[in-house]
């Protein structure tokens, strides 16, 4: 195995065209990518002996659980933290996703993707700080279903990978779709359920999808996200009945 690791990064100050630098690291067991960053940040010199700024990236728990530290490696979104160099090819390349504002280097804005969070009420509105009580039992097999829904962290990377999320829609995108289903399904959320449908058959909202199924393949929580577009696709559609014969 070669001791050493070469790694090619696009830089983006938000002024200059962006262009790219390549620094050589020394491989040291069980790196990740977030390691290979900050040995970088350490000492920002590239592979040609020049000094140059530490990388701009953004990250947080480390964990693959808050999401912050998406990006594009070697072409294809996924996340920093657990990308281990050992499991890569080298040379290394690194690009911020490509469907967000860069802020820089790495970084970008996902503010996006919390503003249709927003939108389709994803949250369970609360009468109150007092004891309600147990809430209703859910059957196992939506409780399962629930649980696979709710390990998103609004990373950015079923975004990356939609191609019906680009700068000529405002398509919203397979996350909130399917946040909207998953609080919809809970018996508590479910009284906010003609809200959050009203919203997804909106204008950017599930007529955009195009089934792609990107979106379910490049998920780092392995979502069902297909499957969960699937049901709040039906779910619209009766709706949509109903909201004929309320007329």
């Amino acid at each position: 195995m070669n001791d050493t690791i070469r790694l090619k990064i696009k830089r983006n100050d938000g002024i200059e065209i962006p262009y790219w630098e390549a620094f050589t690291l020394k491989r040291t067991p069980h790196m990740n990518v977030i390691s290979c960053l900050k040995e970088i940040q350490k000492n920002p010199v590239t592979e040609e002996g020049k000094k140059t700024t530490p990388v701009i990236w953004d990250c947080n728990c480390l964990e693959e659980v808050c999401g912050a530290c998406s990006m594009l490696i070697n072409g294809k979104p996924r996340q920093a933290c657990t990308a281990l160099v050992d499991e890569l090819a080298n040379p290394i390349t690194l690009e911020p996703l490509k469907k967000f504002p860069v802020v820089r280097d790495l970084m970008v804005d996902r503010s996006f993707m919390f503003e249709n969070l927003i939108r389709i009420k994803g949250w369970v509105p609360i009468d109150g700080t007092y004891d309600l009580g147990p809430g209703p039992r859910l059957p196992e097999k939506k409780r399962q279903f629930g649980y696979q829904l709710s390990r998103c962290m609004t990373c950015g990377c079923c975004m990356e990978s939609c191609p019906n999320v680009n700068d000529r829609t405002h398509f919203m995108g397979p996350a909130a779709l399917v946040q909207a289903l998953y609080f919809n399904i809970s018996p508590t959320g479910e009284m906010n359920s003609d809200e959050r449908l009203e919203a997804v058959m909106g204008a950017g909202g599930i007529a955009n999808c195009g089934n792609a199924q990107n979106c379910t393949k490049a998920c780092p929580k392995e979502i069902p996200l297909t499957k969960g577009i699937t049901a709040l696709n039906r779910a619209t559609t009766l709706k949509f009945i109903k909201n004929l014969f309320d007329k």
